[in-house]
């Protein structure tokens, strides 16, 4: 039995549909009812007795569970969430893995690879280094079969909660305008959605990759942010038309829109080059990334269908 822990997200469906290719039992755990091919029950991951009875008979767990985009909330949860993931893979003999972003790092000159050091300059990016931390010293000091897989910024079909597929493909699809985080012209490399519910099964299942993190398979490909927006307007044969919005710009409508606001801190992705190296994975692993090519088209497709 694997368990997966947030499977109405983005990344679970796609994951559950990997494992069941290798006949693997799949469980899959969330707040509310999400149908699917695995048995669902209702949980929550913030309360240790739901862990431990979801989590029990289970030979792996994945922590792909999203929260709100509210510092507060990330600082009240995240760490309780990871404690409870813990304790309950221990109690049952379980393997962690834990799917994670890039926030740790903070701003990094050259490309993000799994050695480079975790050094946050945001509020977020500080939680999760405290979490990521915490894994791993369950792994060092208790014994915790774990590992963490990483992924750029995402995009791709079905991905409601992707920043470009909701500020490019959306908006495009909708006779409008792009609308660009930062700077144009700054190299922004994205993980293709449908390549990560493989990539994780991986994880999952090679014991390999236990007790390191990984970068999830990422094309190398050095598109800027326009060309992002190119690519995407060639696929819906409009105009790439886009407005760039600086950091002092989402200050301003931060003071309206709270999501703006939680974003502000985190335009330095967009205000430099984000460049995430998944070698190591594809190196030990043989799984490469879908190319940004294909996955522009496969998303447009996505938009055009439905």
């Amino acid at each position: 039995m694997h368990t997966i822990l947030g499977i109405n997200g983005t990344s679970g469906p796609g994951l559950a549909a990997a494992l069941k290719k290798q006949n693997i039992r799949v469980r899959g755990v969330s707040r509310r009812p999400a149908e699917g091919d695995w048995e669902h029950v209702t949980a929550d991951v913030t309360n240790l007795t739901d862990m431990m009875r979801v989590v029990d008979g289970s030979e792996v767990v994945y922590l792909l569970v999203g929260l709100q985009y509210d510092i507060k909330v990330w600082r009240r949860d995240w760490p309780v969430i990871m404690q409870n993931a813990i304790e309950a893979c221990l109690m049952h003999k379980a393997k962690l893995v834990f799917m994670d972003n890039v926030y740790a790092y903070g701003l990094v000159k050259g490309p993000m690879t799994e050695d480079t050091p975790m050094r946050p300059n945001s509020k977020k990016g500080k939680v999760r280094k405290q979490i990521a931390e915490m894994l791993l010293d369950a792994v060092r000091e208790r014994g915790l079969r774990a590992c963490i897989g990483r992924a750029a910024d995402f995009y791709g079909p079905r991905c409601a909660t992707s920043m470009l597929n909701t500020t490019v493909f959306e908006r495009f699809a909708a006779g409008k305008s792009a609308f660009l985080m930062g700077r144009a012209d700054k190299v922004h490399t994205f993980t293709f959605t449908d390549d990560i519910g493989p990539a994780l099964a991986i994880l999952g299942t090679d014991a390999r990759a236990d007790g390191q993190v990984w970068h999830l398979p990422t094309s190398n490909e050095p598109w800027t942010n326009r060309d992002w927006v190119d690519a995407a307007a060639r696929g819906f044969g409009v105009q790439p038309k886009y407005q760039a919005t600086p950091t002092f710009m989402l200050r301003i409508i931060g003071v309206f829109n709270k999501l703006f606001r939680e974003l502000v801190e985190m335009n330095y992705q967009f205000t430099h080059d984000y460049v995430l190296s998944s070698a190591r994975f594809e190196k030990t692993f043989g799984m490469k990334p879908t190319t940004n090519a294909d996955g522009v088209a496969q998303t447009v497709t996505y938009y055009k269908n439905k």
